[in-house]
């Protein structure tokens, strides 16, 4: 199970929405796209890629899934009142094809964020800081 779910993370494209019907793409390993480092508060900043859909990979009806993201909407603007937040969505490969609404917010403390995610019960988020790698940071090794 370990393998096939960091395959599909790693597949994984974490599509964010920046505005006048433009996106950008983060990959697992590759540096964030030049158009969405230009959004970054800061050059260096801590950022995350987020979302409270499907905990655990568990499917969960669409009225559940879009509660529990505005639940995690509103706990990132109250741990991070000044964070910059953009929506966005994870889109599975094509053998797999699925969805997960999402969001980018930065800049992050990733402590205070590790808290604050528990208890959505991901496997895992994608995070990075500044043009560095993103990353896969897991929560949950199954």
């Amino acid at each position: 199970m370990t393998d096939a779910l960091e395959a599909a993370f790693l597949a994984t494209r974490y599509r964010v929405r920046l505005g006048n019907g433009r996106r950008a793409d983060i990959r697992i390993g590759a540096p964030l796209p030049p158009s969405l480092l230009a959004t970054l508060a800061t050059p260096d900043a801590a950022w995350a890629f987020v979302t409270a859909w499907n905990p655990l990979s568990q499917t969960q009806p669409a009225t559940v899934n879009r509660a529990r993201q505005h639940q995690l909407l509103s706990a990132l603007r109250q741990h991070f009142p000044h964070a910059h937040i953009r929506v966005g969505v994870g889109v599975g490969p094509p053998v797999n094809p699925w969805r997960e609404m999402s969001l980018f917010v930065q800049p992050v403390e990733w402590n205070a964020l590790d808290r604050l995610m528990q208890p959505f019960r991901q496997w895992a988020i994608v995070r990075g800081t500044g043009p560095e790698p993103a990353q896969l940071h897991w929560y949950v090794r199954p």
